[in-house]
């Protein structure tokens, strides 16, 4: 491996056979494969219903259109996260309100909400949008109750947080079983834990939900007894996500638990490693009863005056070893329609002048940890 990227997938024998296998269906798309792979995930997850899709947000796109989301309907999401929720908040013209995130983890805490809330003085909200930045599921059940309270939808953005859970009374569950939300989005892109090649889900524990996601998933169209009948109601998108990604996807989930206890020991490795420097970068803290899913290994600097994160990010690319941004804060774009007061934003300001993440990927060994490593030491020494 020449270059070191931040992720990368991980594909074996298995995972060539499952679609060669697949390939030689007579159905390569609408299959049983897709089926398949929604019951695999429904058993996984412990959740009623999942619909694939082609992508994860398509994934988001459904989850917005099945709530009925509206011109000029209230949602807030994280102001730190990818633009993809953003996007179709904006394209299906709702009126979006950008919350204030913690400093170290990304994430939009329940105070941060609530402050959003307050400062807006928003009364009726249409839906909540969490994120669990990096895999490391937060306040889980906190969010729920502020859901409740203002009787209003709760959507868990979990590109990163496929297989990842959290504790409650005692038990854990996993992201995407919906006890604690109504719907639930996954990202299955190379880099992510598992991967279709592209592709996505939406979970969710309502039936009505999950009937209008079907639908819509697939042009709108209501199949009716034969073939040739059919009936559409509402405009509806291509999303379908295909058998040969599905084949794949099934393959892939076999091995979701060796894929995120390997990745457990690149996480513990890299914080043996940064003892080192620890008087230079710091890492976020989460809470030790839940299990993350380990999509990515942040650090943040302790002196950004005098260590630029730009300067780190192009020392490492001159290097062969790709980090990232994850991710530029949403008002910075050019795309984002209004003037920002920051002093909203110190903790995503904070995040943004700061914050880095390390390579992470399934077949990232101990050697070529060290090799970033040493290439991090040299870079402040």
């Amino acid at each position: 491996m020449n270059i070191i990227p931040y992720g990368r997938q991980y594909i074996d024998n298995q995972d060539i056979k499952f679609v060669s296998k697949a390939l030689k269906q007579n159905l390569i798309t609408t299959g049983s494969y897709v089926k398949k792979f929604e019951n695999k995930i429904s058993k996984f997850l412990k959740v009623k219903y999942v619909a694939s899709c082609s992508s994860g947000t398509s994934a988001l796109h459904l989850a917005l259109m099945s709530i009925d989301l509206k011109k000029d309907d209230v949602i807030i999401m994280p102001v730190i996260n990818f633009i993809a929720v953003y996007n179709m908040a904006r394209l299906m013209n709702a009126k979006i309100f950008l919350a204030d995130v913690d400093p170290f983890t990304g994430q939009m805490t329940p105070k941060n909400l609530i402050d959003c809330i307050r400062k807006n003085k928003l009364e009726k909200i249409k839906a909540i949008i969490t994120m669990y930045l990096g895999g490391y599921p937060e306040n889980v059940v906190e969010f729920y109750r502020i859901k409740k309270k203002y009787k209003c939808y709760l959507i868990e953005d979990a590109c990163h947080a496929f297989g990842a859970r959290y504790k409650y009374n005692n038990k854990k569950l996993y992201i995407g079983s919906c006890r604690h939300s109504d719907l639930a989005t996954f990202s299955f892109h190379p880099v992510k834990t598992l991967t279709t090649g592209e592709g996505g889900a939406v979970t969710t524990n309502n039936k009505i939900l999950a009937d209008k996601i079907l639908l819509l998933r697939s042009h709108g169209i209501e199949r009716k007894k034969q073939h040739w009948e059919y009936n559409v109601q509402n405009i509806g998108f291509n999303y379908r996500l295909s058998d040969i990604n599905s084949a794949l996807g099934i393959s892939q989930l076999s091995k979701i638990k060796k894929f995120i206890n390997f990745r457990h020991k690149i996480y513990k490795n890299y914080q043996k490693l940064l003892l080192n420097i620890n008087n230079y970068i710091a890492l976020p803290k989460y809470n030790k009863n839940n299990d993350p899913a380990f999509h990515l290994f942040l650090i943040s600097l302790n002196n950004s005056k005098k260590y630029k994160k730009n300067f780190l990010l192009k020392f490492f690319k001159d290097n062969k070893i790709l980090c990232q941004y994850h991710y530029i804060p949403i008002y910075k774009f050019q795309l984002f329609p209004d003037k920002v007061n920051l002093r909203l934003y110190q903790g995503a300001e904070f995040y943004y002048k700061n914050t880095l993440s390390l390579p992470m990927f399934y077949n990232l060994n101990q050697a070529l940890q060290k090799k970033i490593l040493k290439k991090l030491n040299l870079f402040f020494n």
